[in-house]
């Protein structure tokens, strides 16, 4: 990384279009878990250019993501979400980038919302063709069929062993629905999949998706007996090459602050771009 090099600044043009690619990445792994469960499972329900997703009970997709770019919900379009989530017995978890209107926070919070936690989305200008980086004894390349099972139980198990450096996640999910929602958002949503190979075995997994030329970092994960060994730079590294070639401008992660995580994303270059509030209103 160049010491000298200007941060990435992020005006809310810049938060908008993340924000609409999540809101895209949220709905396509719900709508998935809607054709899995049969009708009736969950709801999808747009809301002032965000959307309201349930896709089943506990998933990580019950949120209402990308709220905040276009307008003020209004009091009646609440109420109804409220109820839908109220009769599947789920809190409402509303991700609030701090770069929205603000009058959504101060209406939330005056309807009951809390604050319960925050999350970092970094950022990383995707310049040029990147470079590749292959510590000795691993290899990426991209996952096949064959080895998904191997690869997702990678990539699921990191997912239930979170950072222990920094503010702790907000929230923990079962295991197997945690495994759901990642089949459901790899078959739905267009991602690319990654396997970090050392000593024949998969010991890593990643993925990403592309949307308005943003990069949507996802799901890295390193089996724990292969950590500390290169293998989540290598994983990194391949996705950002394949990232700029692919003709996307940004790639964005998200991250719990202060998270071993949020370090080496830094260390890659990546930059703090804005944080997402994470409210919650118990139903």
């Amino acid at each position: 990384m160049d010491a000298n090099r200007l941060p990435l600044f992020c005006d809310t043009d810049l938060a908008e279009r993340i924000e609409r690619a999540e809101t895209q990445l949220v709905t396509k792994g719900s709508e998935a878990a809607h054709r899995r469960k049969g009708e009736g499972a969950g709801f999808l329900t747009p809301l002032s250019g965000g959307v309201a997703s349930f896709a089943e009970d506990h998933s990580p997709l019950n949120k209402v993501a990308g709220l905040g770019f276009g307008g003020v919900p209004d009091a009646a379009a609440l109420d109804e979400i409220e109820r839908a989530y109220a009769d599947r017995g789920a809190p409402v978890l509303v991700e609030l980038a701090h770069l929205a209107d603000p009058a959504i926070g101060e209406l939330l919070t005056g309807r009951g919302y809390r604050l319960t936690s925050y999350e970092n989305v970094l950022g990383l200008p995707l310049t040029g063709e990147q470079r590749r980086v292959e510590p000795e004894g691993i290899e990426v390349r991209l996952s096949d069929d064959a080895e998904f099972e191997r690869w997702l139980e990678v990539v699921v198990d990191g997912f239930a062993h979170p950072d222990t450096q920094g503010v702790p996640a907000h929230e923990e999910f079962p295991y197997d629905v945690v495994a759901a929602a990642v089949r459901d958002l790899v078959g739905a949503a267009g991602m690319r999949r990654y396997s970090a190979v050392r000593e024949g075995a998969v010991v890593g997994g990643a993925s990403f998706r592309t949307a308005e030329g943003v990069a949507q970092l996802t799901g890295a994960a390193t089996a724990p007996a292969h950590r500390r060994r290169g293998v989540q730079t290598a994983l990194l590294t391949a996705r950002l090459a394949d990232a700029a070639a692919a003709g996307c401008d940004i790639a964005v992660i998200t991250t719990q602050p202060g998270s071993k995580s949020q370090e080496n994303a830094q260390r890659q270059g990546f930059h703090f771009l804005y944080t997402r509030a994470v409210l919650v209103k118990q139903m």
